[in-house]
């Protein structure tokens, strides 16, 4: 069983000519393309720091987990790790407990938990202060709004 790489290793993108030889190769083979071949460039692309090949990473790779049921198990730590540098924790969270289902012991899963939940949280508190500013803001307005209108009875 290879091992999966830990998620800080999504955080560094494949030189331009490394991503080049991978694109190529799967260009190359056409309709008739491999899955190691596509699973390849699929991670080449999610490690990119572009926001469209990180989503068509994510997309080759929903293909492969479709079509191959013997790569599903592999699929999910990478569909998770795309879906996370997307931004999309939910779908990153989903992906990520499948395989923690799966393998409750798996370290790379488990960390990269870890970081899916901060993001949760951090972005949750962000939320939470936006809207608790513009609920504060609403106030402040209405209250002079209220002021204008009792003042000119």
């Amino acid at each position: 069983m290879a091992s999966l790489p830990y998620a800080a290793d999504a955080e560094s993108p494949l030189k331009p000519e490394e991503l080049q030889v991978l694109r190529s190769q799967y260009e190359k083979e056409g309709e008739y393309v491999g899955i190691q071949t596509k699973f390849n460039y699929a991670w080449g692309l999610i490690k990119s720091s572009s926001r469209a090949e990180q989503q068509e990473g994510v997309r080759l790779l929903s293909e492969i987990f479709r079509a191959s049921p013997e790569r599903r198990r592999e699929c999910l730590y990478y569909l998770a790790l795309g879906h996370y540098k997307l931004g999309n924790y939910q779908e990153a969270r989903r992906y990520n407990d499948l395989l923690m289902d799966l393998e409750p012991m798996n370290m790379q899963a488990a960390s990269l938990k870890g970081l899916i939940e901060d993001k949760v949280q951090r972005e949750g508190l962000v939320g939470v202060a936006i809207v608790g500013g513009i609920a504060v803001a609403a106030g402040v307005v209405g209250s002079l709004l209220f002021k204008g209108a009792s003042r000119k009875r």
